[in-house]
Order: C-alpha cells, then structure tokens, then sequence
C-alpha cells in the first residue's frame, strides 16, 4: 500500500510540477527529479523497490512510442548518415572513451567492467530532450537532431551493456560478434515494428469504438517491446518503427480519432515522464543513502567521468560540423553556436538509471561484482550533471547565444502547407457535382469558407463564430465542405507529412486544425 500510494503522490506531484515549471520556465522532469531526490532528507520516508528488468519495459515504450508519433519515415530515408553518426557511432565513441578512463581511475575494474559503465551512460534521453526542448523555443531543426539521436541509440548502448556484462560475470573476452548481434537485432526489430504496425493499422479499422481504438495504441508499444525482445531483437526499435508505421497508415478521414489519440497520448506522456523522473530521483535518494559517506570517495572518478562525457559530445558534434554538408541531410550542426547548444542537450535519463541498476550483485563464482556501487555512483552522477545543470541553465544559454527560435521556419512550412490543403479543397469542390446543385448563394458561401481556409489553418482560431453560427450558415454548406473539401485538404496533408524535407510536427499541426474544424461541423 505505501508503494502504491508513493506512486499516487508521484503522479499528483508530477500536475504540481507542471505548473510550477510554467511560472519559473523551467522543465517540470528536472523539477521532479530534484524533488524526489530532496526526500532522502525525510526520516522514515519509505523506499520504492522497482526491479531494474522492469524499468525498461514498463517506461521505455510508451515514452519511446510518444516521441516517435512526432517522426515519419522521410525524416529518417533523408538524414540516415547523420542519424548513424549520432544513435550508433557516438555511442560507441562515448563508451569506448569512458571505458579506458575509469579502466586507468578505478582499481581492478577490468575493461569488460569499464565498458558496461560506458554503455551505460552514452545514450541522451529524447523525454527529457523533448520537455526541455520545447520551454526554451529551441529552432525545430536541433530539436529534430535531438529527438532523431534518441530515438535509436538507447539500441546500441543495450546491446553494447548487455555484451560487456555478460563477458564481466564469466570470466570471459567480449565476443567479437557484438555488431553482428547489433546487425541481426536492428533488422529482426524492424520486421516486427512493420508487422505490428500492420497489424495495428487493420485491428483500428476492424474495432468500431473510437475509445477502444485510442486504447488499442497504449497496448501496442508495450506489445512491440516485448515481441522484439523474445525473439532478441531490439525492443527500442521495434517500437519505434511500430509508430512510424501506425503514422504511415494513417487515413485522413480518421478525423475524430486523431484528435482523441493526440489529447489520450499527451495526458500518458506528461504522467508517465513525470513518474519515471520521480523514480529516478528515489534511486539517486537510494544510492546516495546506500554509499554513506563513502560517496565523496567516488566523487573524483565521478567528476572526470562526467567531464569526459561532454568533452567526447562537444568533440564529435564540432567534427561532424566541420565534415562537407549535405543540402537534403540537416541534422549536422552548422556552426559553433549549434554545436554548444546540442553538447548541452546531452542529457542522460531512464536508459542510464536502469541500466546501472541491472549491474548483477555477483559474478559466476560468486565474488561481488567489481566496483558495483561505484559504477552506480558514477552513473548517477552523470546522470545528475547531464539533467539537472543543462535543464537549469538552458534558458540562460540559449538568451546568451540568441539562438531562440522566432518560429519563422515552422510558419513558412505551415503556410506552404495550408496553402496546399487550401488549393486540394478548392479543386475538390470545382470537381464535385454537388457544387452545380446547390443554389448561387451556397456557392457565394463555400467560396467565401475556402478563402478563408488557409488563414484559420494558421492560426486554429474559429474568430468570433460560434458552434451555433456556423449550423446556421447553412447544413447544406457544412456537409459540402466537411465531406468534400476537407477530406481534400486532409489527403493532400497526410500526404505532404511523407514527402523529404516535410517537417512531420508542422504537418501534424495544421492535420489537427483540420480535424479540429471537421468535429465542430454537423454530420
């Protein structure tokens, strides 16, 4: 009982946070994390005892799945060389240079050891990206790299952990066929992301109840993570492609869905990272009480760690921005200011904590595992400075490069777009022969709706019109242009959001005001 009420009051503190984060301008997941992590100072306060198997399945997919609605497929076929680059080859990068240094710092550790500790804190975190990103107007381009980066190197440092743990508890070298597994893994996960993309796709439109239909999407992630990590396959991938399928298949007649999914996933988004950042500031509570004082010993090592993990970011981040760029690949920085701002939005998260929590207590012959508390300090540690000081001082940065994005592009894409949805409703209407019936002042009226199409795309104000003044313009009007014209602008957005170059979010956006103004019009 004092578990479940614990998570009750980590969920409440999580709505409390939100709106403290709005009045300070600060991200409510590092405010969560710093007041979870401020209760070891309340005697008596009961531990939260989460298996660290748990951690990943029960947190991952759904926030995984969340950010990845906001993707499409063209993003990645476009910036796939720069996505390598940043998911799988900084990973590696990262880990590698942390290995060899708590290999010198840390007694007896053996490099198996070192290397669990770099997978573990390699990979950045694209909930915590994503809730910090957005207070700050960061430009929607380093957002994208940000978001890209995190959606797949969680794969590659689990893959990489699990490899250097094992060969740790047997004694053994690590096997030389860890990229193969990699390999095998990747591709194993996106079949199973397809097919139940697929099978997603053909259960929604089997299942007449809206509500069930929304349910079936908080099922799937889960589904998918599970599926892909039975058969050894990547469960980060596999739900990740799950929800770039799901939003491949999307039909734009599914108007009233869309809507109730957006609003159903945002509530599980804001609820579920408030939760796993409350847990990760409890573990923090926990380590720090575990270690005693023994945790200024392992401050040093800490330090450097942390230290490295910026340094190695800043350094790959300024070679990528220094190699020849690609006009279709945008997610290389271009210049030093880019470079700094996306060194500082390394932050590490959920991946970090469960994964220096799955360190096992023993090796085979039953001797402790080697430095298991220190390595759990240091990934704490990191995780701290990557979080907290980034998440606290981003604003400040971010006023001092003037790097704060005016929302010029995202306007321009949007208007584009509108424009494009506002010609296929046009086109749609003068080809229907609906518009030849009706009588000379409808016609004066649908025209007068279609002029106005494009701004009220932009914007998402209904003006000074009522529900009750618009049935009053006429049923005949409202079923000619729900029908006909925004089933037009629909098509011609969802198949805008595909296109190379489209910016999903931006496609998303103006898809939302259509089926905002579909749900408002008489059936």
């Amino acid at each position: 009982m004092d578990q479940l009420a614990l998570i009750i009051g980590l969920l409440l503190a999580t709505v409390v946070a939100v709106g403290v984060g709005d009045r300070l301008r600060l991200p409510f997941p590092v405010l969560m994390l710093i007041l979870a992590a401020s209760l070891t100072f309340i005697p008596g306060f009961p531990d939260m005892e989460i298996s660290p198997e748990l951690i990943l399945p029960v947190f991952l997919p759904p926030l995984l799945f969340a950010t990845a609605q906001r993707s499409s497929w063209a993003v990645f076929r476009v910036r796939w060389r720069s996505l390598l680059m940043l998911a799988v080859a900084l990973v590696v990068v990262s880990t590698v240079v942390v290995a060899g240094a708590a290999w010198l710092v840390i007694p007896s550790i053996g490099i198996p050891a070192a290397i669990a500790l770099g997978a573990m804190v390699a990979p950045p975190d694209p909930v915590a990206v994503e809730s910090i990103a957005g207070r700050v107007h960061m430009p929607r381009r380093l957002t994208t790299v940000l978001q890209s980066e995190g959606l797949f190197n969680d794969a590659a440092a689990i893959v990489i952990f699990q490899a250097a743990v094992a060969a740790t508890v047997s004694g053994t070298k690590i096997a030389p066929d860890v990229v193969l597994q990699f390999a095998l893994g990747a591709t194993l996960a996106v079949v199973v992301g397809i097919g139940m993309g697929w099978l997603t796709s053909l259960i929604t439109r089997l299942v007449q109840s809206m509500v069930a239909r929304s349910a079936v999407t908080l099922v799937v992630p889960f589904a998918a993570y599970i599926l892909a990590e039975e058969v050894h396959a990547s469960g980060v991938i596999a739900v990740v492609v799950t929800a770039l399928e799901m939003q491949r298949h999307s039909r734009p007649q599914d108007a009233a869905e869309r809507v109730t999914r957006t609003a159903f996933w945002d509530v599980v988004e804001l609820l579920v990272t408030g939760l796993a950042f409350g847990l990760v500031g409890l573990e923090v509570r926990k380590v720090i009480r575990d270690e005693g004082t023994g945790i200024f010993d392992m401050i040093g090592t800490a330090v450097v760690v942390c230290v490295l993990v910026f340094a190695v970011r800043f350094a790959w981040l300024a070679m990528m921005s220094g190699l020849t760029r690609s006009k279709k690949d945008s997610l290389r920085p271009n210049s030093a200011k880019e470079v700094l701002i996306l060194t500082w939005c390394g932050m590490r998260g959920l991946a970090t904590l469960a994964l220096a929590l799955a360190l096992p207590l023993t090796l085979a012959d039953g001797s402790p595992f080697p430095a298991r508390g220190q390595l759990i300090v240091i990934a704490c540690a990191v995780l701290l400075a990557t979080l907290v000081l980034p998440g606290l001082t981003l604003p400040w940065l971010m006023r001092v490069l003037k790097a704060s994005g005016d929302g010029s592009e995202e306007r321009d894409a949007a208007r584009v777009l509108a424009g494009r949805a506002q010609q296929a409703a046009i086109a749609a209407l003068k080809g229907n022969e609906l518009m030849k019936e009706l009588p000379p002042e409808k016609v004066a009226l649908v025209k007068e709706k279609m002029t106005r199409l494009h701004a009220e795309l932009l914007d998402g104000s209904l003006r000074n019109e009522t529900v009750g003044e618009k049935r009053k313009r006429g049923r005949e009007l409202a079923i000619a242009v729900q029908t006909i014209a925004l089933d037009a602008a629909r098509q011609e957005v969802v198949a805008a959001r595909n296109e190379p170059g489209m910016d999903p979010e931006v496609a998303d956006r103006v898809l939302r005001q259509l089926d905002l103004r579909t749900m408002i019009m008489p059936e």
